[in-house]
């Protein structure tokens, strides 16, 4: 069996722990069985152990153990048995006796073509194509939120929340300079997403369609889920077109490369993108009266409100709608408002930091150190943090999330807590009226979503052992 080629591919969204533990997990079983075998891998520095053509041209299977893209097109005609990067860990034995045994599937030597029925096929892989190319924008969005996070909470912790504007005594040229940087990292997290979804989908020419796409959803006004929007729109259309000028001869796919697929797709995506900008910021406008209209009702209400607003889109329209009607009250000297807004900010990432303290053993190593950056986050008030976590599993997550801000905004109005300052977090209790009481009031919201998180986070960990517990018995009875 020695003479036997194998080749894989490993990579997780995130390209910390997951990528290496399978290919060490696959190297082990391959030696086990006396195969050879060259594991590539994709992780956060990029990849390592490149296959070479030839390689790829002499295997007798490839093995894809990845939830993120591995470039699989380069492997066209060649067996294929395609699967998540935990399953690449947990069943790396059954894995190589799968491709021995001649199992997987041939891939198709028209790409396009190919990749459009691939990603529109039976609903499992649909779904699972759906989750890989939103991680793949997720992962290269997490840096920037990281970085540019981090460089405001500096400036902010250093000299002072209003340190970046020149009217005021606070102002200081370095921190002015530090938040900029910061706010330039945070500006790419939008068009990053969008461009990396694009290009999970698309490949090379989806990346740029998703780049502008995001930049027109950002400048529109219309937060991350605009920029996921556009990342699924841009790469889809790009299949599409790609599809419909498969007509053309093969001496044009150079012109279609660089010419055809750009123009044309930045064109469309950029138009619908700017055609929707439009009424995102009306909805937008309309919930800012909706909610001055609210300054004076039942604390509960007005809490429960402005906590679902904050978190349901953080950063986006509906939560900027909630910041800004804060502002404009702030500016006609109400302080009470503001309170409950910058509580609900401030309560999402604190949740994530909470669920991964509380439930660590059921995060991957890149989330647990994502969620002790949200801290940091979290008390200067940037809400971003807590995105990458949102987007993998945003129909049981912003629930999460809205209902700890709701509690966190919700008390901050019992107690009629008085915040003079539109942002800054914790570095702004100084001039804050009611100091013990925001900071409980957030604390109890940000524990509470975070436990609830920690057991939805330990819920899904379990169905995905469940699930590979029973695809690994169907197999044992098939083999016998």
């Amino acid at each position: 069996m020695g003479n036997y080629q194998l080749i894989a591919a490993t990579g997780c969204p995130t390209g910390i722990a997951h990528t290496y533990m399978a290919q060490e997990a696959l190297e082990q079983a391959a030696k086990k069985k006396g195969v050879t075998i060259k594991v590539e891998t994709h992780g956060q520095i990029g990849v390592e152990n490149e296959l070479t053509a030839e390689e790829i041209k002499n295997a007798d299977a490839v093995i894809i153990a990845a939830d993120k893209d591995v470039h699989p097109e380069r492997f066209a005609g060649k067996r294929i048995i395609d699967v998540s990067v935990s399953t690449g860990i947990k069943d790396a034995e059954r894995l190589i006796d799968d491709a021995l045994a001649g199992k997987g599937s041939i891939a198709a030597e028209n790409d396009a073509v190919d990749a459009l029925e691939q990603e529109t096929g039976s609903n499992t892989s649909f779904g699972r194509s759906i989750y890989k190319n939103l991680m793949n924008g997720v992962s290269h969005m997490l840096p920037f939120v990281v970085a540019g996070g981090v460089l405001i909470a500096i400036s902010f912790a250093v000299w002072g929340i209003y340190s970046f504007d020149p009217d005021n005594a606070q102002y200081n040229a370095t921190a002015a300079m530090l938040k900029a940087v910061g706010d330039a990292a945070m500006g790419m997290m939008v068009p990053v997403l969008a461009a990396y979804i694009a290009e999970g989908i698309a490949k090379r020419p989806g990346l740029v369609v998703g780049f502008v796409g995001g930049i027109v959803a950002m400048n529109g006004g219309t937060g991350f889920l605009g920029g996921i929007l556009a990342g699924f729109l841009a790469g889809y259309f790009i299949l599409f077109l790609q599809k419909i000028l498969d007509v053309l001869p093969k001496q044009l796919d150079g012109l279609k490369a660089i010419f055809l697929y750009p123009v044309i797709g930045v064109a469309v995506i950029g138009i619908v993108m700017s055609l929707l900008a439009g009424p995102m910021k009306a909805v937008n406008e309309g919930m800012m009266s909706f909610l001055a209209g609210f300054e004076n009702s039942n604390p509960l209400i007005l809490g429960v409100v402005v906590g679902c607003m904050c978190a349901f889109d953080m950063g986006g329209p509906i939560n900027k709608a909630a910041y800004v009607t804060g502002t404009a009250l702030l500016a006609q000297g109400n302080t009470t408002f503001m309170a409950g807004v910058s509580a609900a900010c401030i309560a999402p990432p604190l949740i994530t930091g909470f669920a991964t303290l509380f439930f660590g053993k059921y995060f991957d190593t890149n989330d647990r150190n994502a969620g002790l950056v949200n801290f940091i986050l979290g008390s200067t008030h940037i809400t971003e943090g807590a995105i990458p976590f949102a987007a993998k599993d945003p129909i049981r997550v912003l629930p999460t999330m809205m209902l700890g801000s709701s509690i966190a905004a919700v008390l901050t109005y019992m107690f009629g807590v008085q915040v003079p300052a539109p942002h800054g977090g914790f570095l702004v209790l100084p001039v804050v009226t009611g100091k013990l009481q925001w900071v409980f009031s957030i604390l109890i919201g940000s524990i509470v979503g975070g436990v609830i998180l920690g057991f939805i986070q330990k819920s899904s960990v379990a169905a995905k052992e469940k699930k590979a517990n029973a695809e690994q018995a169907d197999k044992s009875v098939i083999t016998e």
